[in-house]
């Protein structure tokens, strides 16, 4: 008995073998962002023969800050034949300068007509991404999954989120609190008192509609901005069909725009004698749309045309002066339960306030 416990004893045990884990695969590239930016990216990836390639999207849809702003009167400031790519030229603009939701278009359009939808995750949020030097290989967390790529393209964009001025009180409001970029659409501002904080690119986009539903609006500003009228007409069909037909024709229009903005550019960069050309433009474009002295008062910048972003309207001013409608420039002291209370000590009841204010680019 004893000898037989000692063999068995002695009987060595099979060896286990287990395989390695085998590592995710790790794509040529992940681009972080359904945007312009991310989009045109994988276009010229496919372009270039690479299909090995994941798009990471934190939306629902693609995009990005065309997806998110469709509020009132939301457009482009650049025109339509420069604002697009030039690879993927659209012969059917319908205006000088087009809409969000054309824009939209546009953009879908690019998705379906070179395959990129396969390659998006969409609800696929990047919480971190960090290049791992001994292996090469940049991860990319998105909650408990992660994508591995050989390169990165971080292609989120700045307007994304939005952002909320830092006013005493703003969370005491008991009426309702729409951003430009969260629009509601279900919310009827018919027969509605309407505050709309803020006077950059947005509102002045917004202004215009909002006073043709409110019975009340408000536009209070901080800073006045140097406005250019904005030469939107109608594209005529025989344009578009030029276009069609010698693509080389919107080729030279897109050129001789991007020559005229980059010129534009540059005089606000660096003060040259198309600086105050800039400006007289802007003077005489408020001169000619506001007659009353004071109120253009208000309107005028103090500051070198360029310092701020340059604003493109030609309906903005007009809006300001109608019966229903009122600027205010003295200072917001804090935001009450009703309203808005200014600094000289009057408090403003609405039913709506509306957040023209931008974006939280640090976020980025």
């Amino acid at each position: 008995m004893a000898q037989q416990q000692q063999r068995k004893a002695a009987t060595p045990k099979k060896a286990t073998t287990t395989a390695p884990a085998r590592k995710p695969h790790a794509h040529a590239m992940v681009i972080v962002g359904a945007g312009f930016a991310g989009l045109g990216m994988a276009i010229k990836l496919k372009q270039a023969g690479i299909e090995d390639f994941v798009i990471l999207e934190r939306g629902s849809d693609v995009g990005g800050t065309w997806r998110d702003n469709q509020y009132p009167g939301a457009a482009c400031d650049v025109p339509s034949n420069l604002y697009s790519f030039s690879f993927a030229p659209n012969p059917n603009w319908s205006r000088s300068y087009s809409g969000s939701r054309e824009i939209l278009e546009y953009i879908h359009h690019l998705v379906d007509e070179y395959g990129l939808r396969p390659h998006i995750r969409f609800n696929t949020n990047v919480d971190a991404l960090h290049f791992d030097e001994d292996g090469g290989i940049w991860h990319a967390h998105c909650g408990k999954t992660c994508f591995r790529g050989r390169a990165a393209l971080l292609a989120s964009g700045p307007l994304a989120d939005p952002e909320y001025p830092r006013i005493p009180g703003i969370d005491e409001f008991r009426g309702t609190k729409i951003h430009s970029s969260r629009w509601d659409h279900n919310y009827d501002f018919r027969g509605k008192k309407v505050a709309v904080i803020g006077t950059g690119a947005s509102a002045v986009q917004i202004v215009p509609k909002l006073v043709q539903e409110v019975d009340q609006l408000r536009v209070f500003q901080r800073t006045p901005a140097w406005v250019l009228p904005r030469m939107d007409v109608k594209t005529p069909e025989w344009n578009k069909m030029l276009f069609r037909r010698v693509p080389g024709a919107q080729s030279a229009v897109r050129k001789a725009l991007y020559g005229l903005h980059e010129s534009m550019a540059l005089g606000v960069i660096w003060r040259t004698p198309l600086t105050r050309l800039l400006e007289r433009m802007a003077l005489a474009h408020l001169r000619r749309q506001v007659s009353d002295t004071w109120m253009r008062r208000q309107l005028t910048p103090d500051y070198t045309i360029g310092c701020k972003r340059v604003l493109m309207s030609s309906d903005y001013y007009p809006a300001l002066q109608k019966s229903n409608c009122k600027l205010i420039t003295y200072p917001i002291d804090r935001i009450s339960e009703q309203g808005i209370r200014t600094g000289e000590g009057i408090e403003h009841r609405f039913d709506c306030i509306v957040f023209a204010t931008g974006f939280h680019v640090n976020n980025q």
